[in-house]
């Protein structure tokens, strides 16, 4: 039997606006597979990034339920839904969101020391080396290229080997030859770790390469573009 990892049940995301409250998701139900790679594709403003950020306890729904892992984090606060994420999850997004003031190592293993891994230098340098940036470890933010950057930001979403992996756009500001050699990392990185992967992308070709697409069109699944 298929274990499921993932699982949002008649989710809906609401959020105020000018003109009142506004409706970003609408009843979705989901379930993603453990080591399953889903892509989740549709036309900009759809919802796309909002369904990550509810998978991840980065957002919480207004309505429904979201189960990670075999629990259901719809009722955590902030610091429930952090602790939750930690080790367990990691993400991926198109800013990098790296500490200006780090090294590239102290950017990847800060994440890890605060979740109380013992070897959290060790593995920061194992996971910099993985992507390519062993000579690079000792460089601030400002000292590498975007690419370099994003190869950090990876670097620190795959060191604690989390069972989940959640990419929004990740290459969304990279040209295209650093755009591949990402993707062509992180479903490395994914394959070698054994983790489910989400994948958020506006790229037909990106999304092809996974086990599962689903279009989002106006904040619902568009069940006839599912595969």
């Amino acid at each position: 039997m298929t274990e499921t990892v993932l699982a949002l049940e008649d989710a809906w995301l609401s959020l105020a606006g000018n003109a009142g409250r506004v409706d970003i998701l609408k009843g979705i139900t989901l379930s993603v597979a453990r080591g399953e790679s889903l892509g989740l594709i549709g036309p900009s403003g759809s919802g796309k990034s909002s369904l990550l950020m509810l998978m991840g306890g980065l957002e919480r729904v207004s309505k429904g339920r979201v189960s990670a892992l075999g629990q259901d984090i719809t009722g955590l606060d902030e610091d429930g839904l952090a602790k939750f994420r930690r080790g367990r999850m990691g993400v991926v997004f198109q800013s990098f969101h790296l500490i200006p003031t780090m090294t590239a190592l102290e950017n990847v293993a800060l994440p890890m020391e605060i979740a109380g891994i013992k070897d959290a230098h060790a593995r920061a340098r194992d996971e910099l080396a993985a992507v390519g940036l062993a000579a690079r470890m000792q460089h601030y933010p400002a000292q590498l290229s975007g690419g370099e950057q994003q190869r950090v930001a990876l670097a620190r979403a795959a060191a604690p080997r989390p069972a989940i992996l959640l990419a929004d756009e990740p290459t969304g500001n990279l040209d295209s030859v650093n755009g591949a050699a990402i993707m062509e990392l992180i479903f490395g990185l994914r394959d070698r770790h054994g983790a489910t992967l989400v994948l958020v992308t506006h790229a037909p070709e990106l999304a092809a390469r996974c086990s599962r697409i689903v279009r989002l069109v106006d904040g619902r699944i568009d069940d006839g573009a599912a595969a």
